[in-house]
């Protein structure tokens, strides 16, 4: 297996489960050679959605093939919305038609929505069996790939159906990210802006001083991103695999975000935008409890703007709406739910608010 020039290495450090993200342009094509390596079943499903399987499908079947798999592919309609259990169900009965058994491997390739729905497939099917992760999108490559969470939607909210299932291998090739429309290049960088300012003051500042290199895609720039993230979530999932505690600062943004996606059936803003608008208040919320300093909570919302994300709420959701849709959140416990606010770039703290509390920050914020 030749190596991809420039490949960075990441390790998921969780014993005997543990696994390596590759990073760099060009992996797509060693996808079959690694998994060969890792002495995985022939049998594999690759899961995507049409897109993604024009761009990559046939290079990841014709990698899979050398390396001696037999796979078959199952496309699911791309977006938010379809990422529930009809299209679960949709999924299984493919693998049972294919014949996939307890040995076999589905193969996630796309963003955030394909990881999660066949991840969960993954998780579920015969109890269990092998995933690998493939992510095109920066938001898959820097976040959703990674940790093993996978989930599904209820109406009521997001990721509400759920399990941990690590992948044996994710490979985040770096040179996909070239076909991303750029409105969904500025809502994956979102999610490289939560990893900063919950957990690095200096990739905030890497981001303030390399714009315009980010937006065009230098490779060097790229390649920092992706592998500086994967780095710092993996050193949290490593820390707390199963969000008992410290994982849940990963939050942060999206339990208003996800609110927003809910109220707004997922079709007004992509995750990364309504991550955005949860990440401006949870740092202004953090102003009004007296734990932030606002300077720097005005920085963080001049870099959400600064590559073109939202900062302010829509007047057409009402606070009322917002919270009541917070009610349903996964992370609720005990009628409040846990919003991860910032003392400073780089410092959080968990704030536990009820639904009172919570509708009085946002008339307040």
């Amino acid at each position: 297996m030749s190596a991809v020039p420039s490949e960075r290495k990441v390790t998921v450090q969780l014993g005997p489960r543990s696994y390596t993200i590759h990073v760099g342009p060009g992996g797509i094509a060693t996808v079959g050679a690694r998994m060969k390596a890792l002495g995985l079943g022939k049998r594999v499903a690759i899961v995507t959605n049409p897109s993604v399987d024009g761009l990559y499908g046939n290079r990841v079947r014709q990698s899979l093939a050398d390396a001696g798999f037999s796979p078959v592919t199952v496309e699911v309609p791309d977006g938010e919305e379809h990422k529930n259990l009809a299209w679960v169900a949709f999924v299984y009965e493919k693998l049972i038609e294919a014949r996939l058994e307890r040995g076999s491997v589905v193969v996630a390739l796309g963003g955030g929505v394909v990881g999660d729905l066949a991840g969960f497939v993954a998780a579920t099917y015969l109890r269990g069996i092998d995933l690998v992760q493939v992510p095109t999108t920066l938001v898959a490559q820097i976040d959703s790939s990674i940790g093993g969470k996978t989930g599904v939607d209820l109406a009521a909210g997001k990721n509400l159906i759920g399990a941990f299932h690590h992948p044996r291998l994710v490979v985040a090739d770096t040179a996909t990210l070239a076909t991303l429309p750029q409105r969904e290049l500025r809502a994956g960088l979102a999610e490289v802006i939560k990893t900063g300012v919950i957990l690095s003051p200096e990739l905030v500042r890497f981001l303030e001083d390399n714009h315009r290199p980010v937006l065009d895609l230098d490779e060097d720039a790229i390649m920092f991103l992706v592998e500086s993230c994967a780095q710092l979530k993996a050193l949290v999932v490593a820390e707390d695999e199963t969000e008992g505690d410290y994982r849940a600062i990963l939050n942060f943004g999206h339990t208003l975000g996800h609110a927003v996606e809910t109220l707004t059936e997922y079709r007004s803003f992509l995750h990364g935008e309504a991550v955005a608008l949860g990440m401006a208040f949870a740092v202004r919320l953090s102003v009004h409890r007296g734990l932030l300093a606002r300077e720097a909570a005005d920085r963080v919302i001049a870099l959400l703007t600064l590559y073109g994300l939202p900062t302010e709420i829509p007047k057409d959701l009402s606070h009322s709406a917002l919270a009541l849709a917070v009610e349903a959140d996964k992370k609720r416990s005990q009628g409040r739910v846990k919003f991860v606010c910032v003392e400073e770039i780089g410092r959080t703290k968990f704030e536990m608010l009820s639904t009172e509390e919570l509708l009085a920050a946002l008339d307040a914020v």
